[in-house]
C-alpha cells in the first residue's frame, strides 16, 4: 500500500473517529439535559428536542432491529470497498469518515438502546442528530466525487 493510500486510510479513521465521539457526546448531553419532547429555542426555526427513532432516517423502517443493524454492517462494507479501490483519491477520506463515523454512531446507539437518539429539530424534517448530518453529508460528497468521474474525459481520448 502507497504512503499516500495509508495516510488516506488514517485520516478517514481519524474523522470517523471524531464523529462518533462528538455524536455520542452531543446524545448523552441531550438525553440528560432535555426531556422527550421538550423544545428548545436555539436560533430561528432551530429547535432541540430529545426523541429516539426505531427506524432510519426520518422514522422510516421503525422497528426493522436486528435486520437495520445488518444492513447498516453491510452498508459500511460497502463504503469501505468503495474506498480500498482507490483510497488517495482526493476528499474521498472525507466522504468516508463522515459516512463511516455517521453510521458507526446510529448503530452503536441502535445495538446499546435499541434505538437511535435524535434531537436536532429543524422544520419541516422530523428531528435528527449529528451522525445523521454526517451520514448525509459523506453520501452527498461521495455522489458528487463519482459524478465528477462520470463527467471527467477518458485520457487519450
Amino acid at each position: 500500500m502507497s504512503a499516500a493510500a495509508k495516510r488516506a486510510w488514517l485520516l478517514a479513521a481519524c474523522l470517523a473517529v471524531a464523529v462518533l465521539v462528538l455524536d455520542q457526546v452531543a446524545k448523552a448531553i441531550v438525553e440528560d439535559q432535555i426531556a422527550i419532547g421538550e423544545q428548545i429555542d436555539v436560533l430561528g426555526p432551530l429547535e432541540f428536542t430529545l426523541a429516539h427513532n426505531r427506524g432510519v432516517a426520518f422514522g422510516l423502517a421503525g422497528g426493522a432491529g436486528a435486520p437495520l443493524v445488518f444492513v447498516t454492517l453491510i452498508a459500511l462494507g460497502v463504503v469501505g470497498y468503495l474506498f480500498s479501490r482507490n483510497p488517495a483519491r482526493p476528499w474521498m477520506w472525507v466522504a468516508v469518515g463522515l459516512l463511516a463515523g455517521g453510521a458507526i454512531g446510529n448503530l452503536v446507539d441502535r445495538v446499546r438502546l435499541g434505538e437511535v437518539t435524535d434531537f436536532v429539530d429543524l422544520p419541516p424534517w422530523p428531528p435528527f442528530n449529528l451522525a445523521d448530518m454526517a451520514i448525509t453529508a459523506g453520501v452527498i460528497l461521495l455522489v458528487g466525487l463519482y459524478l465528477l468521474d462520470a463527467g471527467a474525459e477518458p485520457e487519450g481520448g
